[in-house]
């Protein structure tokens, strides 16, 4: 019974956490135009990615090519 002195604070420390989030998240724009989002699937032309995206999947890939290098080097070597 004393349990709940403990869980019934912290469910409601949660429960105004998940508030707070998701009124961040309403107000910071978050959830501006949902439509766009989900008709942008249908598209028959292949959307571009960011510059931002752009550049992190190109490191990803050098990263990616620099590990296959270090392994064949392990193996062969």
């Amino acid at each position: 019974m004393d349990i709940l002195y403990l869980l019934i604070p912290m469910s409601v420390l949660l429960v105004l956490g998940i508030v707070g989030l998701f009124g961040w998240a309403i107000n910071s724009g978050q959830l501006d135009d949902l439509e766009r989002e989900g008709e942008r699937i249908f598209e028959g032309e292949a959307a571009g990615v960011d510059g931002d995206q752009a550049s992190r999947a190109l490191a990803g890939r050098q990263f990616s090519a620099s590990e296959e290098d270090r392994s064949e080097k392990h193996v062969n070597g």
